[in-house]
């Protein structure tokens, strides 16, 4: 099931996706479901073309986990080595944004960079996961772009700053419950220019690692995000540009770059 957030002409609902996703926006449709997507959701009845609605971010998360250095190449032209255990840090829950949102430039960075990435959505209140048992509590997957004022995280000496500005965190379209995350192509788009690609094979501490470890150190609660990790190729956006994140099986994700 793909599941998704959008805004329609009398509010804000969840919805399931149906149909070919390859075919035009108005041959698909969505279904709304009442209340939340998680557990057995259950649907209302009322149901619109897609092209009739706008995509938002398909989750709100009170709060999004994220993974650095966990492609080999990016730690490498990140100027360090992969680390032996994941490093996590937080990006602030209005960081988020959803498809076609404006990512917005800080006035006081010279350099912001994308990041594509594949990340996890939580499904249950969660603690002390192991790794075989990872899948259990997840409700799917969703794209990301972890966006960084890359001068501002390297004059800070951590992140929080950098990677915490208000639309830094797109995420979408849409969650998709049953696909298998462990070797899914990964390109990211700058104007139509290929900058990443690469492998969710590549990962060093692959999904079920990450839940593990990080579910040792804080209880995931249904909709919390985790951003797996970039690959390398990471590079500056400029107002004006547009940056659209790949995955295989999940569709793109895209967002513009303005001026704040």
């Amino acid at each position: 099931m793909r599941l998704a957030r959008i805004a329609h002409p009398e509010g804000v609902a969840f919805v399931a996706v149906e149909g070919d996703l390859d075919a035009a926006a108005d041959q698909v449709m969505v279904a709304e479901i009442a209340e939340h997507p998680f557990g057995q959701p259950q649907f209302t009845g009322r149901r619109w073309p897609l092209a009739d609605v706008r995509l938002l971010a398909p989750i709100l998360p009170t709060k999004v986990i994220c993974v650095g250095k966990n492609y080999a190449e990016h730690a490498r032209e990140m100027g360090g080595e992969a680390p032996e255990n994941p490093v996590i840090f937080l990006k602030p829950s209005t960081s988020v944004v959803g498809p076609n949102a404006a990512i917005k430039l800080p006035r006081d960075s010279s350099r912001v960079d994308f990041e594509g990435e594949l990340a996890a959505v939580v499904g249950q209140p969660c603690k002390d996961v192991p790794a075989s048992r990872a899948r259990d509590v997840l409700l799917g997957f969703t794209i990301a772009n972890d966006v960084t004022a890359r001068d501002q995280q390297q004059a800070d000496g951590q992140w929080t700053r950098g990677k915490g500005h208000d639309t830094f965190c797109p995420l979408g379209p849409w969650i998709d419950t049953t696909i298998d995350p462990a070797d899914l192509a990964l390109r990211t788009e700058l104007d139509g220019e290929v900058k990443q690609d690469s492998r969710t094979s590549l990962l060093l501490h692959d999904v079920p690692k990450l839940v593990e470890w990080i579910s040792r150190v804080m209880t995931l609660l249904p909709g919390d995000v985790i951003l797996t990790g970039t690959p390398a190729g990471v590079g500056p956006m400029r107002a004006g540009q547009t940056v659209s994140v790949t995955v295989e099986g999940l569709g793109t994700l895209t967002n513009t770059v303005a001026a704040r």
